[in-house]
């Protein structure tokens, strides 16, 4: 018997759909399930084949649980060590790499030392910071957002360098991001579920979070035109990156699509949020998905997704080849 579990943790609606929909259309001898965890031992198998894991980012014995199971041969649904390396600012410099637009982005680091650090740690950091050139190069407004992380959480926007260094203030000990402002006249949230499967959804991240699915998509040969590159793109950064299960967001101005958070390995699939139609979409399609890596697991091998970008590193392939492969 293969087994599917998904590891969730307050949400409630997915999960149920997504282990209901496997149940009703998985061939005998796979089942789905929410996944219990009771005792992990170094070296050994949780005991299923597939986990789709939608909580570890915020659970760190989870994250070290699937990383076990995952050298065990499980299937873990997304690739719990590149989850663990993957941050927002190298996933721009990636988009950079392969030719996917995103807006003008530096990093900067934390207003509070980290702790068990001291001045002689930052012996290496130019201080002070060419904040002239920085403006210059980012622009006003810009926002400013944790280079790991999501849930639109500690996000500012900053209208000029007086509201930057009042935000900056707030940060603490995480490192933040700069960002310039695009403003647009489109805005997409897309899922990507296996590589291959896309689902490009109107979204207004204005409006309060109850409505931001509460818009349509455009129409007309201009708007056929953008979402295919819009597909594109969604498809270039997650076969670059190797995620299974993502949402890439993308803010449309002048007509060029620019790839603002693609981040997003558990996204929202409440249906409270997405709306029935989109969260049909996401459970059927994923429940298909999952049943499928089931029937390709191979016990004891590595059955994780890797991205292009490691693939290509670990093969020495040119960087300029790496969409090719």
């Amino acid at each position: 018997m293969k087994k599917i579990g998904i590891l969730h943790g307050m949400e409630n609606t997915f999960p149920e759909a997504f282990v209901e929909r496997v149940n009703q259309i998985a061939p005998k001898g796979i089942v789905a399930e929410r996944a219990l965890i009771d005792k992990v031992i170094q070296g050994e198998s949780s005991g299923y084949d597939v986990i789709i894991d939608r909580i570890s980012q915020d659970v760190p014995y989870y994250r070290a649980m699937l990383k076990n199971t995952a050298m065990a041969g499980t299937a873990v649904i997304n690739n719990p060590f590149w989850w663990s390396a993957d941050e927002k600012f190298f996933n721009n410099a990636l988009a950079v790499n392969i030719g996917v637009p995103v807006p003008k982005t530096v990093i900067l680091p934390s207003k509070v030392r980290p702790d068990d650090t001291s001045d002689t740690s930052f012996r290496n950091l130019k201080f002070p910071m060419p904040w002239g050139d920085i403006f210059d190069y980012i622009g006003f407004p810009a926002y400013m957002k944790p280079h790991s992380g999501g849930g639109w959480k500690n996000v500012y926007k900053v209208r000029d360098a007086d509201e930057l260094f009042n935000a900056y203030d707030e940060t603490g000990q995480l490192v933040m991001l700069l960002q310039e402002e695009i403003l647009f006249t489109d805005y997409f949230r897309c899922y990507c579920i296996g590589g291959k499967d896309v689902r490009i959804m109107p979204y207004e991240p204005r409006n309060p979070h109850h409505l931001r699915y509460d818009a349509q998509l455009p129409t007309g040969p201009a708007a056929k035109k953008l979402l295919a590159t819009v597909k594109d793109y969604v498809l270039a950064l997650n076969h670059a990156l190797g995620y299974d299960f993502n949402t890439v967001e993308f803010a449309v101005r002048d007509g060029i699509p620019y790839a603002i958070d693609f981040c997003n390995p558990a996204p929202d699939a409440d249906v409270n949020s997405v709306g029935q139609e989109n969260f049909e979409w996401v459970v059927e399609t994923s429940a298909k998905f999952a049943i499928d890596r089931a029937k390709k697991h191979k016990p004891g091998k590595d059955n994780l997704t890797w991205g292009t970008f490691v693939r290509s590193s670990v093969a020495g392939v040119a960087r300029d080849k790496m969409m090719e492969k």
